[in-house]
């Protein structure tokens, strides 16, 4: 079960397009996007996160009470 064709998104366009309407669809697309964005953003986070508990932990600074 591969991709769909041209043939294919063409009928899943227009089922699309039935069930929810011309002026729905861009109130649709805008909530995905805003979705995928935050998905990206917390991915992000994440790895930062990650990659700063890889670092070595830096050395604590010593004070006049430490010899």
């Amino acid at each position: 079960m591969g991709m769909p064709g041209g043939s294919e998104w063409i009928l899943i366009f227009i089922v699309v397009l039935l069930l929810f309407g011309g002026k729905k669809i861009p109130e649709l697309m805008k909530g995905l996007g805003s979705g995928i964005r935050e998905f990206n953003n917390a991915k992000n986070d994440v790895k930062d996160k990650i990659r700063e508990g890889m670092e070595e932990p830096k050395e604590p600074k010593k004070t006049s009470d430490d010899k």
